[in-house]
């Protein structure tokens, strides 16, 4: 899975309705240029492509007051909402995700009630112990991975990320469980985009011929 999807997607769905730049922003503001694909090209080419496939709602707007050129704002359809809340529930559960479709569902798993965010987690503890458990199984010598020579180090790195992994995961679950954080349901969210007009002090400042429309 690719992380543009579910962070466009999740962007879009807190502005309510939003235009390219603006998704751009929240993505830089985010960090995300940094940590995946969201660079100004693939946020732009997503916007448009998952339009296309009925999952965000285009509108075209007039020129601004101020002389700005006309934009097209997206909003999220009930197919997009469904897409979006998928892909969130798939990356959060699954054991074997990528670093950064991991990280962009963790930026909105407060978008979920709180008993199914662990329920979630739980589930990618339980897959990553199973997966260890197979690879142990059947991969590991009986003299140890150092009968391998270099080679026992591949296995030893797959097992300590999946140990890192496992703890890491249930040390998340324990602060959820603990109260941590505002859940869907529970009160006002957590504010994580910019409002129009604010200043992104992480922009990289390149322009983007993508940026005006």
């Amino acid at each position: 899975m690719s992380a543009i999807r579910l962070l466009v997607l999740g962007a879009v769905r807190q502005h309510g309705r939003a235009h390219g730049y603006q998704v751009r922003n929240d993505l830089e503001y985010w960090g995300a240029h940094e940590w995946s694909n969201a660079k100004p090209g693939s946020i732009y080419h997503a916007l448009k492509q998952m339009a296309k496939q009925g999952l965000l709602r285009a509108h075209d707007t007039a020129p601004s007051d101020a002389g700005g050129p006309p934009r097209t704002e997206y909003e999220l359809t009930p197919r997009g909402t469904e897409e979006y809340f998928g892909l969130l529930r798939e990356s959060l559960a699954a054991h074997d995700q990528r670093t950064d479709v991991l990280s962009a569902a963790l930026g909105f798993i407060v978008d979920l009630p709180r008993a199914e965010a662990v329920e979630l987690l739980r589930t990618r503890v339980r897959a990553i112990e199973e997966w260890r458990s197979s690879v142990t199984e059947y991969y590991t010598p009986p003299a140890g991975t150092a009968s391998l020579g270099h080679i026992g180090e591949i296995m030893d790195f797959w097992l300590a990320s999946a140990d890192g992994g496992s703890a890491w995961t249930r040390g998340l679950i324990a602060r959820i469980e603990g109260g941590a954080y505002t859940f869907a349901g529970e009160g006002e969210p957590f504010v994580g985009v910019l409002a129009e007009g604010q200043e992104n002090p992480y922009a990289t400042g390149i322009p983007h011929e993508g940026d005006g429309r």
